[in-house]
């Protein structure tokens, strides 16, 4: 009986194939991750940059293990309402995500963000590593010289974040109307708007 022989180019190009595959998917990730109040109104201004590749809301800065929408809301598991950006480093830096999340938060707001109020709600950048402590203080730093005020957003180092509810993931897309709504009426973009003017972002 005669032995299959393999024909040498069709390893090769299935070699070459996946070598490419490898590397396609092997894109580089980073996560960075915000509080600013309600998350729902953080998921829109990140989903539009080139580069983030994936966003998620979810609570973080406590101890709670796997909080649920109803104890964060409480206000006693010390968890913040906060949001994991995905992006690709060679497409977005992260003190290009600090920008939008600046002009996406009242960085004044020592009480919460816009109509919602408590600690649940007050704004925060969580780093994950010096470089990300440095950039933030420094862009902390920037705006108070250049609004001559004190900023109230907190820089906190990040431990574990959990992801919010199916029901909360992507609701500006799932329910745009209730969501427009809300975000009309806490003013939102309105006080956006005041603090940033055409720099705002959302």
């Amino acid at each position: 009986m005669a032995r299959y022989k393999p024909n040498l180019l069709a390893l090769l190009l299935v070699g070459v194939m996946t070598s490419f595959t490898t590397q396609a998917s092997a894109a580089p990730k980073a996560s960075a991750f915000f509080a600013g109040g309600c998350f729902w109104c953080m998921q829109p201004a990140f989903d539009k940059v080139h580069g983030v590749l994936e966003t998620v809301v979810g609570y973080t800065g406590g101890k709670t293990i796997a909080p649920t929408y109803e104890q964060v809301g409480t206000g006693t598991t010390g968890h913040f309402e906060a949001i994991k950006v995905v992006y690709d480093p060679e497409k977005v830096t992260y003190e290009g995500l600090l920008k939008i999340f600046w002009h996406n938060i009242d960085p004044f707001d020592d009480k919460g963000q816009f109509c919602d109020k408590g600690p649940t709600y007050l704004s925060a950048i969580f780093y994950t590593n010096l470089t990300e402590e440095k950039l933030a203080e420094a862009s902390k730093k920037k705006l108070e010289e250049s609004f001559k005020r004190p900023v109230a957003t907190l820089i906190i180092k990040a431990n574990q974040f959990w992801p919010a509810e199916t029901y909360h993931q992507n609701y500006y897309t799932k329910n745009p109307i209730r969501y427009k709504f809300y975000r009309y009426n806490c003013r939102r973009d309105a006080r956006l708007l005041d603090i940033w003017g055409p720099d705002s972002k959302h």
